[in-house]
């Protein structure tokens, strides 16, 4: 007996029929084959799949591209890296006030002195992600890091997990400055949204912890967006990591936040203040209880899971 026949398909798949259709639509010539003709699937209509009565689906798309090609790459944890795009290496940020110097612009002068101070914050999301990758290397289970796939803090995260010899991915966003994915991401796990939403969703879907290094308005709202679905209880616990507690407080408040009764007192029990790469990888390794080798008492995924 034909085993591949009794497994064969019914129906050719949607490739096959796009390419057949496609070939039959050019043999037809016009008015059928012109840009105007409505004369093609709706699946492979470009035109159709982006009109504006189609968001809805496109919203869907943008879901599920990335949740089946981690699920394709057997990702089910993940350290999420937030942080500023525009903090820079520190060889690149001493080349930058090197240059400052010779001008004697006092205020250029002083923007690059604080670039170059800055830039310890690259070598440790670097060291962190490397960290990260090497343990999950050695552990029971696997864990990947994610960064939102631009330069600064993003960059610094995808090459240490590079260096470390494990993938990583981006999660990209169209922006109306260009915005290109950084060198050291896995190419297969590189993916671009238009969505912000979407994208936050996928930054949380799969995360163990997030660790938040200094940033911006970007680097804000993803980080108080965590925070408000842990405290409103809409995702489980995890632990939320903030690099350099100097930043941060001078940045917030969080005091002023409690004494006005803006929050609770037990809400600043929701994250961590962290000054290196092996402090923060401590604090997750102590919060899971993760030993190289042994299992952890939980079931493959488990570790990502939401409530």
């Amino acid at each position: 007996m034909n085993d591949s026949k009794l497994s064969s398909r019914n129906f050719r798949s949607a490739r096959q029929e796009a390419a057949k259709a496609a070939a039959e639509q050019q043999q037809l010539g016009e008015p059928y084959a012109g840009p105007d003709s409505s004369y093609r699937l709706a699946f492979a209509d470009s035109e159709f799949l982006l009109s504006e009565d189609l968001r809805s689906i496109r919203l869907q798309l943008e879901y599920l591209k990335p949740e089946m090609v981690q699920r394709e790459f057997g990702i089910d944890s993940t350290i999420v890296i937030f942080g500023s795009a525009r903090i820079l290496p520190p060889d690149a940020a001493r080349a930058v006030c090197d240059a400052a110097r010779t001008t004697g612009d006092e205020a250029a002068i002083k923007r690059a002195e604080m670039q170059l101070a800055m830039s310890h914050h690259y070598e440790q999301a670097q060291r962190f992600a490397n960290m990260v990758t090497k343990a999950s290397q050695r552990l029971d289970h696997n864990i990947v890091v994610v960064t939102g796939g631009g330069p600064g803090i993003m960059e610094a995260g995808n090459r240490g997990a590079l260096e470390a010899g494990g993938p990583s991915v981006g999660l990209n966003i169209v922006l109306p400055h260009e915005q290109a994915p950084n060198p050291y991401i896995t190419p297969e796990l590189c993916f671009q949204f238009h969505y912000f939403a979407i994208r936050k969703m996928h930054f949380l879907m799969r995360s163990i912890a997030l660790v938040c290094f200094p940033g911006g308005f970007g680097t804000l709202d993803e980080l108080f967006e965590v925070m408000t679905l842990q405290q409103t209880g809409k995702v489980r616990k995890r632990p939320i990591l903030l690099f350099g507690r100097e930043f941060w407080t001078k940045l917030i408040n969080f005091e002023l936040l409690v004494g006005t009764g803006m929050i609770g007192a037990d809400d600043l029990k929701l994250f961590h203040f962290v000054e290196s790469a092996e402090e923060a990888w401590g604090v997750i390794e102590q919060h899971y209880g993760l030993v190289p080798n042994e299992p952890s008492g939980a079931d493959k995924g488990r570790l990502a899971e939401d409530i």
